[in-house]
């Protein structure tokens, strides 16, 4: 073998090539997940070429979650794969006791990979209510947690919520490709933002794909921020022994909103309408706009987000429905409704997931991941 010295004479080591067994530097790191996704885990240790660690997640009779860490992860990089499901209170606890479980096995650092987080459309203050999406970032820090990979988050915001760092990734470029190869003559399509706040979102798609945009206005039931709220209620009436001072004079009413009839602001006729947002859950908007969509002309209707949540009687609503196409990743497992709903596709964003895992564990930098994304993205 021939050794390579510089010009003091020393022996320099020979250059390694760069392989993924190589940078993943395998022995150093572990994936395990619990029972929300274990398909998502295997895809992802299989495209990192490393196996799946040794944990058991089960119930008791008395429906106690219980975690068994088989493998040794004293100083090792933990890589805990765990989304958001309709059971999302379980996928919580398993989240949390499989990373406490690591932190007293002193794991040198464990990373939440939640490709849904669960809970983040309560993000936001309503009624008498909280914050729900705080309360479980603050619970995930305290677990043991010291990295979230996420996806998609339902408001970027949150991320301040968390005490540790939080790579929020993007699904878009995977569902812009499907755009572009697997939607038939896509140039004579417009992007429709289903709400006025979906229009930001469908701003970013029609952009980068040099499309126009139409938005779906009025609403054909009431909003959240417009349900009777317990905190515009009279005062208690005042007894004899109590002496209450009214201070409502002079202080200006909210006037009630009042939502104009569902309508299209933009041209869908005789095109192509595909409707962006992030997650599909309660199908029966969705439906109600491709509806509007078809009156108006709309020669196809597709639905693209990142999550597929798809709860209840989801499936069968889009299969009785004018859209022809549900498009969604697989950061939430839908094999099920797949089987029930022939128009429902998956998309596998594993390949990004390996990438985020491999990068942080050798310490290069995301923004590789994030090139070309803006601040409205």
């Amino acid at each position: 073998m021939l050794l390579n010295r510089n010009k003091l004479g020393s022996v320099r080591p020979p250059k390694r090539c760069r392989s993924d067994m190589d940078t993943t530097s395998a022995s150093d790191i572990v994936i395990i997940h619990g029972n929300s996704h274990p398909d998502l885990a295997n895809l992802v240790a299989e495209r990192m070429g490393i196996k799946n660690g040794g944990c058991s997640v089960f119930h008791k009779t008395n429906r106690e979650t219980m975690v068994e860490i088989g493998d040794s992860v004293r100083g090792k990089d933990i890589y805990i794969v765990q989304t958001g499901t309709k059971d999302a209170n379980n996928n919580i606890m398993e989240l949390l006791i499989m990373a406490y479980a690591c932190k007293t096995s002193s794991a040198r650092s464990i990373v939440g990979v939640i490709p849904y987080l669960p809970y983040s459309k309560q993000c936001k203050m309503r009624k008498r209510g909280c914050i729900v999406t705080k309360l479980l970032a603050k619970m995930m820090c305290t677990s043991g947690l010291t990295h979230i990979i996420t996806m998609d988050l339902h408001q970027k915001e949150i991320q301040g919520f968390f005490d540790i760092p939080v790579d929020n990734l993007r699904a878009s470029p995977f569902l812009l490709q499907y755009i572009q190869e697997s939607i038939p003559d896509y140039r004579n399509s417009v992007i429709v933002a289903r709400d006025p706040g979906s229009a930001k979102k469908a701003t970013s798609y029609a952009e980068r794909l040099r499309l126009g945009i139409a938005v779906i206005h009025g609403e054909q039931k009431e909003a959240e921020s417009d349900e009777v709220d317990g905190r515009y209620s009279p005062p208690p009436v005042s007894n004899s022994r109590t002496r209450t001072i009214s201070v409502s004079v002079g202080v200006p009413e909210h006037p009630p909103k009042v939502k104009p009839p569902i309508n299209v602001v933009g041209d869908v006729n005789g095109r192509i309408a595909i409707m962006v947002d992030d997650l599909i859950d309660d199908v029966q908007s969705f439906v109600a706009a491709a509806e509007v969509l078809k009156e108006n002309g709309a020669c196809k209707i597709y639905v693209l987000a990142t999550h597929g949540l798809l709860s209840s009687d989801a499936p069968r609503l889009i299969e009785e429905s004018p859209i022809d196409e549900v498009v969604v990743t697989n950061t939430i497992p839908h094999e099920i409704q797949k089987l029930q709903c022939h128009k429902i596709k998956t998309i596998d964003i594993s390949i990004l997931i390996a990438e985020a895992i491999r990068r942080i564990h050798n310490k290069e930098s995301m923004s590789y991941l994030f090139r070309n994304v803006t601040l409205e993205d």
